[in-house]
């Protein structure tokens, strides 16, 4: 039903999104505890600020009464997927090339599953990153079949 859920949700929410040259990141529906959330990820290459997530939150809040297609009560929510944001679309794998990522396997790799360096290409199929091991810079190859998640990292 969470799918289904956030399949529908997407669908409303684009054209009220992309009408404000905003992009849509990320769809969830989760129940936390007793609580069910709608949460709606927005961004632009300019970033959002609190203003953008209001407006989208009272259009889609609109939209939401009207067709109603959640069957019981939830909380909405709009905002900034943030600095670490998930790498989920193509796009967003695109976009993140030059930057620092983290990324989770489902199958490990060198025995590893998790990696974390710069992101220096993506073909399509496969993301190569640039890893530092103790003090050696290595370069992986990823196969987007092996990406369990992904998500841009901030490094200190």
């Amino acid at each position: 039903m969470s799918n289904e859920v956030t399949e529908v949700v997407e669908q409303l929410a684009r054209p009220i999104i992309e009408d404000m040259d905003l992009e849509l990141v990320d769809v969830e529906y989760v129940k936390e505890g007793k609580d069910w959330f709608l949460r709606v990820f927005i961004d632009s290459d300019t970033g959002v600020d609190i203003e953008d997530c209001g407006t989208v939150s009272e259009r889609l809040s609109e939209v939401l009464d009207k067709k109603d297609p959640i069957p019981h009560l939830y909380f909405l929510d709009v905002s900034s997927p943030g600095a670490e944001r998930p790498l989920k679309k193509e796009q967003d794998f695109v976009k993140a090339v030059g930057k620092q990522v983290a990324i989770q396997t489902n199958e490990p790799i060198n025995g590893e599953s998790v990696f974390e360096g710069k992101l220096l290409a993506y073909d399509g199929t496969i993301l190569t990153v640039l890893i530092t091991i103790k003090t050696r810079k290595k370069e992986i190859q990823i196969s987007m079949e092996n990406v369990a998640s992904a998500r841009l990292a901030v490094m200190f």
